[in-house]
């Protein structure tokens, strides 16, 4: 069966714009796109109010998802369009959708004037338990707005891709999340920006005489280390230029930094429950709500 490119849409503006850059991954990756609704059946008293009757709902929902489809073949014309309603709790059926798709897609409320997402219990909950890749765009996102400016000044989509950044931790190198970035930033001509966040010594180097010298050191062996790891993936992909940044400091500060100018931003998530359910990990937390930029949250071992 082939894979999709699928969205979760139910109509606010975030899941519009999630919508389109979904249309714009399709394309790139040669999919068809998946539009999917979430019906949730509400109890019968409810049902029964004028206002919010059930088939008032359910025309409701048909319409938002024909709509929609209906802008994205006129809009995307080379990528072929297919929507689905899917019934139940819309958690379990978004994260069931993902789980089939190649990548899924979701929209989330942004800060306004401030770098950011505001993201809800669903997408955080469909991003703790999807098995496949599923990316977080905010409300507002504009296809320009993944690329550099033209001559002229001005960020234009006829202009190249900004470069993708991949959020990497050493200590779990995972070869799905380095296919993906790589993969992600080939398909988009861009540069991939591989960035590290390391702990420093102990000590302040500023305070005890041969700190610097020991930091120094460290610093040289962290940047080693990624250039080793990253030797045969530049030769996996000789046309993506990759450019290391490996910095001391919070992994997820780095990142953040890091990702002011990014057209995407990859972070991996360790498939792993604990006492308390499963969780997304505090660095792809913080680069979700500091991060301007699409976010690809990778799932791997």
């Amino acid at each position: 069966m082939t894979r999709t490119v699928t969205v979760g849409l139910d109509g606010s503006p975030e899941s519009r714009a999630a919508a389109e850059w979904a249309a714009r991954e399709a394309a790139l990756r040669g999919l068809p796109l998946k539009i999917v609704h979430v019906w949730q059946p509400v109890p019968q008293p409810v049902a029964q109010a004028p206002l919010i009757g059930g088939e008032t709902r359910q025309r409701w929902t048909e319409e938002v998802s024909r709509e929609a489809a209906e802008g994205m073949r006129l809009r995307h014309p080379g990528v072929e369009v297919v929507t689905d309603r899917l019934t139940g709790s819309p958690v379990d059926a978004l994260t069931e959708a993902a789980d089939s798709a190649e990548l899924m897609v979701l929209g989330s409320r942004g800060f306004g004037g401030i770098t950011g997402f505001v993201v809800g219990s669903v997408s955080l909950a469909v991003l703790a338990h999807a098995e496949r890749p599923v990316v977080l765009v905010r409300a507002g996102e504009q296809a320009a707005d993944e690329h550099k400016a033209d001559p002229a000044g001005v960020p234009s989509a006829a202009a190249p891709f900004r470069p993708v950044v991949l959020g990497l931790d050493l200590g779990t190198p995972d070869e799905t999340l380095l296919g993906f970035a790589f993969d992600a930033a080939a398909r988009r001509g861009a540069s991939l920006r591989v960035v590290h966040g390391w702990s420093g010594p102990p000590t302040s180097f500023h305070r005890f005489h041969g700190d610097a010298g020991l930091h120094d050191e460290l610093a040289r062996g962290q940047a080693k280390a990624l250039t080793e790891l990253l030797r045969s993936w530049r030769q996996k992909f000789p046309d993506v230029e990759v450019i290391e940044a490996s910095r001391c400091g919070s992994a997820a500060q780095v990142l953040v930094d890091a990702s002011r100018e990014a057209s995407l931003v990859v972070v991996g998530r360790r498939v792993r429950t604990s006492p308390l359910g499963a969780h997304i990990g505090h660095v792809a937390h913080a680069v979700l709500h500091h991060v301007e930029a699409p976010v690809a949250v990778v799932p791997h071992d």
